[in-house]
């Protein structure tokens, strides 16, 4: 019975923060066309699904390493 709520409570906490994820990620997502700091949004969004999903924090250390080399190359010019 103890397990089964346990398996519950990671089941809840995955989803909540699967949903906040996934709307702030998508409200980033519609600010790209839309008003709105879309760039700084969108990393927030992956952030939050980083934590409990591996393909989103595949997502984000790419997203990362891009920054990293656009902010490079904007100093270089």
């Amino acid at each position: 019975m103890t397990v089964f709520i346990l398996k519950t409570i990671k089941q809840a906490k995955r989803l909540i923060i699967a949903v906040i994820g996934f709307t702030v990620l998508l409200t980033g997502i519609a600010m790209i066309a839309l008003p709105g700091p879309a760039i700084v949004v969108i990393p927030i969004g992956l952030a939050i699904l980083a934590t409990e999903f591996v393909w989103a924090k595949k997502i984000l250390k790419r997203v990362k390493s891009n920054a990293s080399n656009m902010k490079e190359w904007i100093r270089k010019k």
